[in-house]
């Protein structure tokens, strides 16, 4: 039986009358069972004698069947994201990035005749990864957004499950960093002097911005994008107020005087910017300026040069002087101090030095240095060594053609061996034989 009555609003005058007060113009719902099943729902109407009608005739003909909703297809699936996407703030840089993606994503559904988002599964994804020409590392990346994407679409109600999730990541070849050395860095500034610009003539505007582009991105740290779109107004006197765009945490850098210096004497791109004119896609001043460093890298004879190469030796100065890890993390905007651990960890001098100190102590139990070390075998006999000596550790001995040490010997400190006169041990049998 099916029983209908008005929800009263929140304004209603009567809503404290309940469901019996049906005299005003609330909405109309149904509440019951037809034919054992449970209907309570809306009618969409506000007129009682409609609702009435609408009521015989279900209990007549039976509840009709909802609509089937036409299911969601790639075009609304992608636009709905970016729309999410714009409303999150995301940055322009990574709106482009999921474009690209999707523009692939769509031509390739178009060629295998998919239309919906819910025909997508582990196989048909694995065929349009296959389809990427991307590196490793930018595969890993572009995985990551398809993920996101269809996380995106299983929420929102549109796939049972995210099949992007049960893909495998690419195999990933981690490059290390490299910082310039200092005679990389003379040879870039000094090329500074000879780069061309379009006639040939050296000395120009152009070379003077892109040395002092040069300059700041050594003692900055900054990624090329944030040093390209730098602001006058973000340097006060010898400082530059950081704004690193991934993090939003904003950090006051010192930089020497002649970088001041060359930055102020750098014909103005525009009374805003430093390197940019503010008219473009920053994207595309980014890319013009890299095409200027490469050459630049070229014409210094500098192999691999890259502009990040500039941020790794402004990491990498300051952790050979000391600098704790932490405080570099800040410097680079890094969300995480285990992104900077990560790159940069290998070039911690503390912990250079506490790793040789480690080795250096390992050395107190090899069986070849404590034979090597200075010890009396003529006072206290070869066999008094030998009586110490494990049968491994004698035959390595006897390999490396040193005579084991008296037990007061070998607890001594190996420094006082030298790598010549260990070097020459070692060798004297392999000479010997070679005579």
């Amino acid at each position: 039986m099916l029983t209908i009555y008005r929800r009263h609003v929140k304004e209603c005058t009567h809503r404290l009358q309940g469901r019996k007060y049906r005299r005003c113009r609330c909405p109309i719902w149904v509440d019951g069972l037809l034919n054992r099943q449970e209907i309570r729902k809306s009618l969409g109407t506000r007129d009682w004698d409609k609702a009435q009608g609408m009521i015989r005739d279900w209990e007549a003909q039976g509840f009709p069947d909802e609509p089937t909703a036409e299911p969601i297809t790639v075009e609304q699936a992608c636009n709905a994201f970016l729309e999410d996407a714009t409303a999150r703030k995301l940055r322009e840089p990574t709106l482009s990035k999921y474009r690209v993606l999707f523009g692939q994503l769509k031509q390739f559904a178009q060629a295998r005749g998919i239309r919906y988002v819910h025909e997508f599964e582990i196989t048909l994804l694995r065929q349009f990864r296959a389809t990427w020409p991307d590196g490793d590392l930018s595969a890993l990346k572009k995985l990551e957004r398809l993920r996101a994407f269809f996380r995106f679409v299983h929420e929102s109600g549109w796939l049972p499950a995210n099949p992007a999730a049960k893909l495998k990541n690419p195999l990933i070849t981690q490059s290390p960093t490299l910082p310039f050395t200092d005679e990389e860095m003379q040879a870039i500034l000094g090329a500074c002097e000879q780069y061309p610009d379009n006639y040939g003539r050296t000395g120009q505007d152009n070379a003077r911005r892109l040395r002092a582009l040069v300059l700041l991105l050594r003692y900055t740290g900054l990624r090329i994008r944030d040093a390209v779109t730098l602001r006058r107004d973000q340097v006060a006197g010898d400082r530059v107020f950081l704004f690193q765009a991934k993090t939003g945490v904003p950090v006051y850098c010192p930089i020497p005087e002649f970088v001041v210096t060359a930055l102020n004497e750098a014909p103005r791109s525009s009374d805003t910017f430093y390197f940019w004119t503010g008219d473009s896609n920053p994207k595309s001043a980014v890319g013009d300026w890299q095409r200027s460093l490469r050459k630049l890298f070229r014409l210094a004879g500098v192999k691999g040069g890259h502009a990040h190469r500039f941020r790794d030796t402004f990491a990498v100065s300051l952790l050979l002087s000391s600098v704790p890890l932490e405080r570099v993390s800040v410097l680079l905007g890094h969300q995480s101090i285990r992104i900077t651990e990560k790159h940069y960890a290998p070039w911690v001098r503390a912990r250079q030095e506490q790793l040789q100190q480690d080795l250096r102590r390992s050395w107190g139990q090899d069986p070849i240095l404590c034979g090597a070390a200075k010890g009396t075998p003529e006072v206290h006999g070869p066999a008094a060594s030998h009586k110490s000596l494990n049968v491994g550790a004698i035959r390595l001995v006897e390999a490396a053609g040193v005579e084991p040490a008296s037990e007061k010997a070998r607890h001594e400190e190996p420094t006082c061996v030298s790598g010549s006169e260990f070097s020459a041990a070692a060798s004297e049998p392999a000479r010997a034989a070679t005579a």
